[in-house]
């Protein structure tokens, strides 16, 4: 009877397993009505704890029917580590608890420089979520993505330009260029030591060099894009933009910086990617690096309890990588044999901006 009881238990948990799974993207969709509504914004602004009450009163659109719902909608974000509560401690609320930030709410808020509002929107747009809703059927067909299943053409071919959509990720990518940014010039200044050129290949329209070339007065630095992206955009002090096309050359620098680009692609094509920028730091002065920014993935997924919740968070972003551009993230392994393809000597991996590490790759 006990073994009996034990697999009935064992099924009961397997079963909530699955529906856990099922409703997953609940998580992510109630993240996303969070930021559409401004609450993060809402709450911040309040400057102190905040009950439902006044969070509803201070929704401006907000259906008053609805009302009532959104102590639904914060509970779950509660869950998720999304908002916290505290109890109230004034005379007239005593006892009544109020909403407030995380440290993860804060990057949500619109106006801050950090800010990934704007990825949540972006990722969780339509367009970018039907998608996998073809996961299925592209394993049986001869598409390079998912997303030319959905779509009807590439990631790399749909025009963002001057579109929500495109205004979104590129807002989404700046804020997180700004965070690694810091990092690298507050942390990580022997990254830059011995250099006096720069070239940040993908840079988008300068939100990392930007600050890498205030940091250090002494490096030039250039941001090469695609022409699109970087036309007219203004030079200034040791800061360039330079249009181009990374397959087919990329400009001479001691140091190129690959911020997750490579993940973008597949292997064929990163190689030709590394090999331009092997030629661009191998015609200087000793010492030349390709520095990566990019995840290092755990052997087969498996990681200790205390960086878990990175693995998933890292596995996640490869199936993304699949679905929609037809790239992929990588095990060490993995990119040891790319950069010994494209003729590098040597690299050295530091795991120091939480689930991305900086790699340096030496000619």
């Amino acid at each position: 009877m006990d073994k009996v009881n034990v697999n009935v238990n064992e099924l009961l948990e397997a079963q909530a397993h699955v529906w856990n799974h099922i409703f997953n993207f609940i998580n992510s969709m109630s993240l996303k009505c969070a930021v559409d509504l401004g609450i993060p914004g809402i709450i911040h602004s309040h400057g102190k704890p905040m009950t439902v009450t006044e969070l509803v009163a201070a929704l401006p659109t907000l259906n008053p029917s609805k009302a009532c719902n959104i102590y639904r909608l914060m509970r779950i974000l509660v869950h998720s580590g999304f908002f916290a509560t505290q109890k109230l401690g004034d005379d007239a609320r005593v006892g009544e608890d109020g909403y407030v930030l995380t440290n993860s709410s804060r990057l949500l808020l619109k106006d801050d420089p950090l800010s990934i509002a704007p990825m949540v929107q972006f990722l969780l747009d339509p367009m970018i979520t039907k998608p996998w809703h073809f996961l299925g059927t592209w394993f049986e067909n001869n598409d390079r993505t998912p997303f030319d299943t959905a779509i009807g053409k590439a990631f790399w071919d749909y025009d963002f330009h001057d579109t929500k959509l495109g205004n979104d990720m590129y807002e989404g990518l700046a804020g997180d260029s700004r965070l690694v940014a810091r990092v690298l010039v507050e942390n990580c200044k022997g990254l830059f030591e011995g250099l006096n050129s720069l070239v940040d290949v993908g840079g988008s329209t300068g939100t990392m060099g930007r600050v890498i070339a205030d940091a250090f007065p002494h490096l030039d630095c250039t941001v090469f894009d695609q022409p699109q992206t970087v036309a007219g955009l203004q030079d200034s002090g040791n800061l360039k933009y330079v249009g181009g096309n990374m397959f087919e050359h990329v400009p001479a620098a001691d140091a190129v910086l690959l911020k997750w680009v490579l993940c973008d692609w597949n292997d064929d094509e990163c190689l030709k990617i590394l090999k331009q920028c092997k030629n661009a730091v191998s015609g200087g002065k000793e010492g030349g690096k390709v520095i990566i920014i990019d995840l290092v993935l755990t052997k087969n997924g498996k990681a200790d309890d205390e960086a878990s919740s990175l693995t998933e968070t890292q596995l996640l972003f490869d199936m993304a990588a699949m679905v929609v551009m037809g790239g992929k993230e990588r095990e060490e392994e993995e990119w040891a044999k790319l950069f010994s393809a494209s003729g590098f000597s040597d690299y050295k991996i530091a795991p120091v901006l939480g689930m991305r590490s900086i790699i340096e790759v030496y000619p």
